[in-house]
């Protein structure tokens, strides 16, 4: 049972763990992170689709920091207190992969 955080930004490190307990940072997702996934495991980022989606494949947890970032912030680090002040959140989602168009 293991809980990755999946960041390069030092801000929402500290923010992510002063809300939950993080038994490690990566700054990305590799295919040789994804493989050692379990059923057990909880995946905390904002990762691309198609990474989130391979994270619910294996049956892993993924839990998106959602920030309401308005297009003047969008591309700046943020500070804690800023992150607070845009409704920074931890949400479970469960993506999943269909069928090419």
């Amino acid at each position: 049972m293991t809980t990755l955080l999946i960041s390069r930004h030092p801000s929402a490190i500290a923010w992510v763990k002063s809300k939950v307990a993080v038994d490690k940072v990566l700054t990305h997702l590799t295919e040789n992170d994804l493989a050692k996934l379990t059923a057990d495991d909880t995946v905390i980022g904002t990762l691309p689709v198609h990474l989130a989606a391979a994270v619910c494949e294996k049956g892993t947890s993924f839990v998106y920091l959602s920030l309401d970032t308005p297009p003047e912030l969008r591309g700046a680090e943020l500070s804690i207190e800023q992150m607070d002040a845009l409704g920074a959140r931890l949400e479970s989602y469960h993506v999943e992969r269909r069928a090419n168009l």
